[in-house]
């Protein structure tokens, strides 16, 4: 299989059941999103399907996979609600997207004797097609496993996690992180990588949605305001100018996730006092991120308050 960072113990668990003959018929991959559950399934599909097809060969069947054509192979995920590949994805993966898997289910494999189904992810399925899917987990058809990816596996079935095998995936450690960014995003500086890796909290995924979006000028920005103080409000005017514009939106949203974890990795550094600071703040950017995204706040009052709350560490 392709290299993949982390989560070695449940990459290992699953290649043992493979090279063992032990397979059960259906995996529950669950995790925090962006940290490769998805990545290690479909590498995971097409190592089932390669072993499966004998002399079709490893790279062939990549190849039928990659290109969606692999007869026993099938995904199931959010489709998008115009047909264009870049249109907004559709709320959940319908019942009917669940339903079409039965005419597949009524044959047999076509290029050796298993196939794969991927759900990535069930906790998108609507509530009609999780029951459609716990009939096809209750009575497996002949050859067929199930790889299901799950952000939140709590908001499950019981009865659709009682018949998969668990394999839990943690977020990435700071090493691994800066492997894999190093890998992801070959031409970044150092600061730019450094700054992805705090904001990813151990999700490449989540760092990459940041790529390209400056935040070393963020972090810069934020931690002259957490020394100094910003008692002239220089700085947050800055901020605020530059987060604030119609075309400045995703890195307004970076700015929205960084400042809470910015706030709580001052905490390590401080004791007493200080820290007890540092733990109100960090409640109240929290707080005020979150009401951000959830009553659509002005973005330039809310940077404004958010750098303000940083400005308190400087006590």
């Amino acid at each position: 299989m392709t290299s993949l960072r982390g989560n070695a113990a449940a990459r290992g668990a699953f290649q043992s059941a493979v090279a063992g003959g032990t397979m059960h018929h259906a995996w529950l991959f669950a995790g925090p999103q962006g940290i490769g559950k998805g990545s290690f399934a479909r590498e995971a599909a097409i190592d089932l399907l390669a072993r499966s097809a004998g002399d079709l060969g490893a790279d062939r069947t990549r190849a039928l996979v990659e290109a969606g054509s692999h007869p026993d192979f099938r995904v199931l995920e959010r489709l998008a609600k115009d047909g264009k590949p870049d249109g907004d994805l559709a709320r959940s993966i319908t019942i009917a997207q669940v339903r079409g898997l039965q005419p597949l289910f009524a044959t047999t494999p076509s290029l050796g004797p298993r196939r794969v189904v991927l759900i990535d992810a069930v906790d998108d399925l609507e509530r009609s097609g999780a029951n459609a899917l716990l009939k096809n987990l209750e009575e497996p058809p002949a050859g067929t496993v199930f790889l299901l990816i799950s952000h939140a596996p709590g908001r499950l079935l019981p009865t659709i996690r009682s018949r998969c095998r668990l394999l839990r995936f943690d977020p990435l450690d700071r090493a691994d992180m800066q492997a894999a960014l190093a890998g992801l995003l070959p031409d970044a500086t150092d600061d730019e990588r450094e700054s992805l890796v705090r904001v990813g909290g151990g999700s490449p995924g989540r760092a990459l949605r940041f790529a390209g979006l400056e935040l070393d000028r963020i972090d810069a920005a934020l931690s002259a305001i957490a020394r100094h103080g910003d008692r002239d409000n220089a700085e947050r005017v800055r901020l605020m100018r530059a987060l604030s514009l119609k075309a400045a939106q995703p890195r307004y949203e970076a700015f929205l996730d960084r400042v809470p974890t910015f706030v709580a990795e001052q905490a390590p550094y401080r004791s007493g006092a200080g820290l007890r600071l540092a733990l109100d703040a960090y409640d109240e950017v929290r707080r005020i991120a979150t009401s951000a995204r959830g009553l659509s706040l002005d973005p330039g009052t809310t940077v404004f308050e958010l750098a303000g709350v940083v400005a308190r560490l400087a006590r």
